[in-house]
């Protein structure tokens, strides 16, 4: 999710991106299975997170938080609490995707290259190459040397994956046994509700995109059904590179939270048919606005 970050750090930012309240309990197994890591790193990350004072371990029971991580950077909270963060790391990363759209930097590229160019240590270019190759915009080559993806660096692209969206989202929604837990809604909505009463305007970059990918995984994951899951995971990694950039408009936001509140109602109340349909209203609305996100993946300054 942030291989950049330490990943005590990656369990406080899922913890903000999450809005979860002061004494939620945070079971080892699935902060694992969300960060893609074994237990046993995770275990140690809760209980240095214990040491720090934001958890409390209770015997028998796991760690539950204490105060809910709202108001501050999880950069500036990392280092007031002596945790490791590369905020370096994060720039550079957001540099070289800002580049590649703009067309500055090559289809296929060294390590040498993105280490000079950006002045990188080579603990730095690892980290910053993990996170773009586990968001899947770049690969390694066999042999040597890297590629971009083609994947959402194109107007066509972009169009392909949001009919995907379309197609899957609102299906999910009406599988047989859909179940989504009060606890699944009422962390959705309070991550909404953050937004509305000022997240949109000072949120990151990266705590607003993943506030919208949670909303939709949850979604999701309430139909059980592991290839939708799996699917729309793999979908919200490659598309993390435009939403980023898009984050430059924030003025959709608050209609988007109003109708994630509006899913939510409807979920709670078991009318999933409407509730599907609204997903595709919704969905369908952004499709109608690509234009906009389309222009902004077109290469300012293309490379000769």
């Amino acid at each position: 999710m942030w291989p950049e970050q330490s990943l005590p750090s990656q369990i406080l930012q899922l913890l903000q991106s999450d809005a979860m309240p002061a004494g939620s309990h945070l079971p080892a197994q699935s902060l694992a299975d969300r960060l893609r890591v074994s237990r046993s790193p995770v275990n140690d990350a809760l209980s240095l997170l214990a040491d720090k004072g934001v958890l409390r371990r209770q015997p028998n029971r796991g760690y539950f938080l204490v105060e809910a991580i709202a108001g501050e950077s999880i950069d500036a909270l990392a280092a007031r609490l002596g945790l490791e963060a590369s905020d370096a790391v994060s720039a550079v990363y957001f540099q070289i995707a800002d580049d590649r759209l703009r067309g500055q930097l090559p289809d296929a590229f060294s390590e040498a290259l993105i280490k000079q160019r950006y002045g990188l240590t080579p603990a730095q270019l690892n980290a910053v190459l993990g996170r773009i190759a586990n968001e899947g915009w770049a690969e390694k080559k066999p042999g040597y040397g890297w590629e971009f993806s083609s994947m959402l660096t194109t107007a066509d692209s972009l169009l392909q994956s949001y009919r995907l969206r379309l197609a899957l989202e609102p299906a999910a929604l009406l599988e047989p046994g859909y179940q989504l837990s009060a606890a699944a809604i009422a962390r959705c909505r309070a991550a909404e509700q953050h937004l509305l009463a000022g997240g949109i305007g000072t949120d990151t970059a990266d705590q607003l995109h993943e506030r919208g990918v949670r909303f939709h995984e949850t979604l999701v994951e309430g139909s059980g059904n592991a290839f939708f899951i799996d699917t729309i995971r793999r979908v919200n990694r490659v598309r993390r590179l435009l939403s980023y950039r898009s984050m430059q408009e924030r003025s959709r936001y608050k209609e988007h939270c109003e109708q994630h509140l509006h899913l939510l109602e409807l979920l709670e109340r078991g009318r999933n048919q409407e509730a599907s349909q609204a997903m595709h209203a919704h969905l369908s609305s952004t499709l109608r606005n690509l234009k906009k996100i389309s222009n902004i993946l077109t290469p300012e300054n293309p490379s000769p």
